[in-house]
């Protein structure tokens, strides 16, 4: 059977920077253990899924692959599938007004909304499908230093120290003292391993208040070598555990706010991540990841 997929970059308007993900359609029939073996066939972080939806409300269901296993949610996959979903099934009403769609993915129902201005790249964004939770204390960091190839005085920045959150997904979130430190980051396999695996969250994301560009607030990394990731361009899953610590440390004042997050620049792949948080008594109200899409290329697979 002759099934469509979509190379897409995101968290980027240009084509060949950003996060490049494969999305298969047309995908009912494949079973668990094809889709892994085509998700190593493409070798990218990750790769989507798309089937029709258990629930007829809602726009499709997605399954979202690494080469390495299945993910309840991540960021770069919800964005693209949205996107390419709504310039497929939709194009004539994108080009008058947003759409709305919602994707089934393991970690439950996740809102998201399409635009497309004349002249812009694709763009969507999403509501984080559940608030970020503290998960787990961070390793100490001696330990986290050493798995990252860092010295000890270049973890932590401001009040700012590691910490364990998760939407879903958890990850070692590790504040780094600035672009130098950041970029010295090589993951040493064996102390990666050994540092996060026992706090169920063998992803490290760097970040650090200083930025390439002075108009972003933080500029960030991502390593999760056991899941076949040695480092991804863009990660809004990440973003949206950090959400997290942000609320934490920063405590932010009510009202909206809105955060630039660069990360991909080390590997020649630039991506912009947009965080809008919403406080509400001094506490998180609701959250969401947004940035933009660039179709690249569209093929099929004889399965």
């Amino acid at each position: 059977m002759r099934r469509s997929y979509y190379l897409i970059d995101v968290f980027t308007d240009e084509a060949l920077a950003g996060n490049p993900l494969a999305v298969v359609t047309e995908c009912d029939g494949l079973d668990a253990g094809l889709m892994q073996a085509i998700a190593r066939e493409f070798n990218l972080s990750e790769t989507v899924f798309v089937l029709d939806p258990k629930d007829p409300v809602n726009t499709a269901r997605l399954r979202i692959f690494t080469p390495a296993q299945e993910m309840p949610f991540a960021g770069h996959p919800t964005i693209g599938s949205a996107a390419l979903i709504a310039k497929l099934r939709a194009p004539d009403i994108l080009r008058a007004q947003d759409v709305g769609i919602v994707l089934e993915e393991e970690i439950g129902p996740v809102q998201c909304s399409v635009r497309q201005r004349q002249g812009q790249a694709l763009a969507a964004n999403f509501i984080l499908p559940r608030l970020p939770e503290q998960v787990d204390t961070a390793p100490a960091d001696e330990a986290v230093a050493a798995a990252l190839g860092l010295a000890v005085e270049d973890i932590g920045f401001a009040n700012h120290r590691p910490s364990v959150y998760s939407v879903g997904l958890p990850f070692v979130l590790v504040p780094v003292a600035g672009l130098a430190a950041i970029a010295r980051a090589a993951p040493d396999p064996h102390h990666f391993e050994a540092a996060f695996a026992a706090y169920g969250a063998a992803r490290a994301y760097l970040y650090t208040a200083e930025t390439m560009q002075p108009n972003h607030a933080l500029h960030a990394r991502m390593f999760a070598p056991g899941f076949g990731i040695r480092e991804d361009p863009a990660t809004g899953s990440a973003v949206a555990a950090l959400t997290g610590a942000l609320v934490a440390f920063e405590r932010p004042q009510d009202g909206s706010h809105v955060l630039v997050i660069e990360q991909g620049f080390e590997m020649g792949r630039p991506s912009l991540i947009t965080l809008s948080l919403d406080m509400q008594g001094g506490v998180l109200h609701s959250a969401s990841i947004g940035g933009a899409a660039v179709i690249l290329a569209q093929g099929t697979l004889d399965l």
